[in-house]
């Protein structure tokens, strides 16, 4: 799921290798991913009113959940 959100979101922006997504896990099976992009790219990885992220967090909850987990991603500035 971490490698499914980096390149997502490496495709999204003009610095690829800016983008780091770090994972913790808090229970046993709920996931949190943090995603930072640089500051003044924010916005690509966001997309308008939030689509693109809300598109990002869709597609990652139906990958979790045929793994049979909760993912929970953040968008760090």
């Amino acid at each position: 799921m971490k490698e499914f959100i980096e390149y997502i979101a490496k495709h999204l922006v003009d610095f690829p290798d800016d983008v780091s997504v770090e994972e913790k896990k808090e229970e046993e099976n709920k996931i949190v991913l943090s995603l930072k992009v640089k500051p003044d790219e924010i916005g690509k990885v966001i997309g308008k009113q939030g689509k693109t992220a809300q598109a990002m967090r869709t597609l990652l909850t139906a990958v979790a959940a045929k793994e049979g987990k909760r993912v929970i991603l953040e968008i760090l500035d």
